[in-house]
């Protein structure tokens, strides 16, 4: 029985090692992906900041020709 025992643990042990490498490859693939996301998501984040800032100074040039203008058609009615 011991005989039967020993071949089988050591196959058994060898097969868990060889998973055990496989999930830590996976597990070091998956760590350098999510960096890798990490960075992509800073760096879309920066822009989208950078945009919404953008947004905001075009609104608020658009404001003020918005004004300008409406400020022309005011005298221009007075003097109608």
């Amino acid at each position: 029985m011991l005989e039967t025992a020993l071949p089988k643990l050591e196959q058994l042990i060898e097969q868990l090692l060889v998973k055990n490498q496989s999930l830590q490859q996976d597990v070091t693939r998956l760590t350098e992906q999510n960096e890798q996301l990490n960075n992509k998501l800073t760096s879309l984040t920066e822009e989208n900041e950078t945009l919404q800032l953008e947004a905001l100074e075009q609104e608020e040039k658009h404001d003020s020709t918005l004004n300008k203008i409406n400020a022309l058609l005011g005298r221009l009615e007075q003097e109608a």
